[in-house]
């Protein structure tokens, strides 16, 4: 009878064995979700409802970490096909459409740009890419609220 499990525990450890399988992850960093949970193969920048994003930017996934998106809190990072100086006046003309306060701004190689909306402040790093374009760090956390009294 022990012999006879024995042989059976060493049957179907074989069999386990070589049915051995690889597993992958069903998703890549660079894979993100829709707001259906379907994956998607490139970011999409339309779930940012409170920030400006310019046309043809690219969201470099590995920099950015966003939490929740309402408020938005955390990093996006991206590029853009655009000059620095394009990208500058993009955020300083769209940034109050979205409700955001001018706190101060920066304008040099590298701009920075601070806007406050509530309890929150955002500081935009813009800098120059040495192909073409920009990279733009979009940082947005919780501060004291800056609101005028």
């Amino acid at each position: 009878m022990k012999r006879l499990f024995c042989l059976l525990l060493v049957s179907c450890l074989g069999v386990v064995g070589c049915s051995y399988e690889r597993l992958e992850p069903s998703f890549k960093s660079e894979d993100t979700f829709a707001t259906d949970g379907t994956m998607q193969s490139t970011p999409n920048f339309a779930q940012f409802r409170e920030i400006p994003v310019p046309e043809k930017a690219t969201m470099d996934l590995k920099k950015t970490m966003l939490f929740g998106n309402d408020p938005l809190i955390g990093r996006l990072a991206f590029s853009a096909p655009y000059s620095q100086s394009s990208l500058f006046d993009f955020y300083m003309q769209e940034m109050p459409k979205f409700g955001w306060r001018e706190i101060t701004v920066i304008r040099s190689a590298n701009s920075f740009l601070t806007f406050s909306k509530g309890n929150r402040v955002a500081t935009i790093q813009l800098s120059t890419t040495a192909v073409s374009g920009s990279d733009v760090i979009f940082d947005i956390s919780i501060g004291k609220s800056l609101q005028a009294e």
